[in-house]
Formats: structure tokens, sequence, C-alpha cells
């Protein structure tokens, strides 16, 4: 094995690894992949993409995608959660808190 890529062990520790498709990314937040994109264009998330162009997600990635959902359901318009979760994120980045894109 390459000394430059990870083995498979790290990446399943690699909350940055793109693991995931669009679809079964939707699937495991029970959203639709259109809620995805439009977290994608309010630049909440930023999937890697396949050599085929498509959308793959990380674990990082989902977790922030599920707080959006929360807050969502909770009648916070799209861009707003956004800013929440960016915002949830920079405070936890000062007080050494984990944030929504954090491991629990």
């Amino acid at each position: 094995m390459s000394q430059d890529r990870p083995g498979a062990g790290e990446k399943f520790d690699d909350e940055d690894y793109p693991a995931y498709t669009m679809g079964r990314a939707a699937e495991m937040l029970e959203v639709t992949q259109p809620f995805l994109r439009s977290l994608e264009e309010a630049g909440l998330i930023t999937p890697q993409r396949s050599e085929g162009g498509h959308r793959r997600y990380s674990r990082r990635q989902l977790r922030r995608a599920a707080r959006a959902r929360e807050l969502i359901d909770q009648g916070t318009p799209v861009a707003a959660a956004c800013r929440i979760i960016s915002l949830e994120d920079q405070l936890a980045e000062y007080t050494d808190q984990p944030g929504p894109g954090a491991q629990s």
C-alpha cells in the first residue's frame, strides 16, 4: 500500500472522508436530494465530487445537514439555519466545545 494513500482503517476514522453518495446521504437523513443541494447552494456543505462528477458527503457534512434539518423543521428559513450552524461552529471553536459538525 502506498504511503500517500490512507488505508481502510484511516478512512473509517476520517470524519471528512467523502463516503456517502447523495442518494445514500438523503436516505440516511430522511431528506430529499434537492434539500441537500439547497444546503450546498447556501454554502453550508460542499460535497466532494467523484471522478464521474457525483456528489460525495462526509460524516461531518451529514451531521451539519442533520442539524440544518432540525432547525428548518422548527420553522427556521434555510439561509438562517445555515448562518446559525456557522455561528455555532465558530462558538465551538472558541470555547473548545463540539459544534454541529463535530462527533458527539
